[in-house]
């Protein structure tokens, strides 16, 4: 078995690259960075930072959040607002639509699944 705990242990303090401004932002530029750490097709897992702001999303496949820094409101079409920040887990079905209101820069560690 391959040992995590160097990733488990650098995930939150992890450099990170460049990844350009957010496309879905829905206000002002919001810029984002990030690490892949495995992928396969459609499936990913790495670590995501970005800034402060207004987004809307739409789903394509699932998602599997782990936040470890910040805190954001979601707000899915049609449903109530939540707030998630870090030490939060969330899961985002496939098909999920609605906001995210990033209030402090977030960084989390995401798998994307089928």
């Amino acid at each position: 078995m391959t040992d995590l705990t160097p990733y488990l242990a650098g995930a939150a303090t992890a450099e990170l690259e460049d990844w350009g401004p957010l496309a879905e932002a829905a206000g002002e530029e919001m810029a984002t960075a990030g690490l892949t750490l495995w992928k396969d097709g459609d499936q990913e897992v790495g670590v995501w930072e970005c800034t402060p702001g207004p987004s809307y999303w739409t789903l394509e496949t699932h998602e599997f959040v782990q936040i470890l820094a910040g805190r954001m409101t979601v707000t899915p079409d049609g449903g109530e607002p939540a707030e998630i920040g870090a030490g939060d887990t969330a899961v985002f079905p496939r098909g999920w639509a609605g906001t995210w209101q990033i209030h402090e820069t977030i960084r989390k560690v995401y798998v994307i699944f089928e």
